[in-house]
């Protein structure tokens, strides 16, 4: 798998209906661990609600769990999952919280109300296209470094760090698919004087 979804950001929304109140909490998540202490920490800040639904997917494994919590079977996690894989996403957890308002919502309402609020927190924190990328290191001459940012800007690659002693060392990474074009760019701008040092691959947001 060169790419996949996640989401950008931690983030809650709120959504009422019919006096039930739901809250919704959404977070990128690596683990099962992870995501399981995500859940806890929800529930334990909203020890007081009716129902604390979760669903979560990692992509080690491609590991997947719900959980209704009191909710009649089926109308509570299992639309909170179907808004994950129906937006392609992974490695995130969301949690619903729901304050009972006193009026029955039915099997039909409870699955609606539960998918709103799952889909707005996706949509309040934004999905994000991981992609798999090769980490590198440049050591170059003052005199080529003039050129290094215009080269990556034309491959897609980004810069994570600089240092400036005698020569100057870049660290960054690119997308697995450019990293030989990157490299044959660099190569050739500095005459061979200079190239890429592979160190290792993650994935990451372009």
């Amino acid at each position: 798998m060169n790419s996949y979804f996640t989401v950008k950001n931690e983030t809650n929304v709120e959504y009422e209906i019919k006096r039930s109140r739901f809250i919704g909490y959404i977070k990128p998540v690596k683990t099962k661990q992870e995501a399981e202490s995500f859940v806890a920490s929800i529930k334990q800040k909203h020890f007081d609600a009716r129902h604390n639904v979760f669903a979560y997917k990692i992509r080690e494994g491609n590991y997947k769990r719900y959980s209704d919590d009191g909710e009649p079977q089926g109308t509570a996690g299992v639309p909170v999952l179907d808004v994950i894989e129906k937006n392609e996403l992974t490695d995130v957890c969301i949690v619903v919280t729901r304050y009972f308002g006193g009026i029955l919502l039915g099997g039909g309402g409870l699955v609606r109300a539960y998918s709103h609020t799952a889909s707005l927190s996706v949509e309040e924190a934004k999905k994000a296209e991981m992609s798999l990328c090769v980490c590198f290191n440049l050591k170059c001459d003052y005199s080529f470094y003039g050129k290094v940012n215009s080269i990556f800007e034309d491959c897609g690659a980004i810069t994570e760090n600089s240092e400036f002693l005698d020569d100057v060392s870049v660290s960054g990474y690119v997308p697995e698919e450019k990293f030989s074009s990157l490299n044959s760019k660099i190569v050739e701008a500095s005459a061979g004087l200079f190239s890429l040092t592979e160190k290792d691959k993650k994935y990451a947001e372009i």
